[in-house]
């Protein structure tokens, strides 16, 4: 039986990881920023211009969303430490998407070697 570890692992040979020295850029050149945590995850501080779809429903929300259509997109994936991200990029590719990469190490190294961080105002109930 394979673990989670192993499915990881098999993804990681499938997909390009982008190196956390080149994210800067290669999220600059995306044109979707798809971080594929859970909402409490994003909510608590996400990459800027980040689109938010957690890994249980990817296939399922990119497959109804016709702004996502075009299969040459230019797709970025991360999530906490670059596990979800490389099954995220591996089912994508397996959508027909061209232009995929995971950010290695996740929102955590990104965090960790100083990245910008976009966090949502709280709410005020004055």
């Amino acid at each position: 039986m394979k673990t989670a570890h192993d499915l990881v692992t098999a993804a990681r040979a499938r997909i390009t990881e982008c190196p956390l020295a080149e994210a800067e850029p290669a999220l600059l050149n995306a044109e979707l920023v798809l971080d594929v945590r859970e909402p409490d995850e994003y909510a608590a501080g996400h990459l800027p211009g980040a689109v938010n779809i957690p890994r249980g429903l990817l296939e399922f929300k990119v497959s109804a969303t016709p702004a996502l259509e075009r299969r040459d997109l230019k797709i970025v994936v991360y999530c906490k430490t670059g596990g979800r991200a490389a099954l995220a990029a591996c089912s994508l590719q397996e959508m027909g998407y061209v232009s995929v990469q995971s950010v290695a190490g996740g929102f955590d190294a990104w965090v960790a070697q100083g990245g910008l961080v976009a966090r949502p105002e709280p709410l005020k109930f004055d």
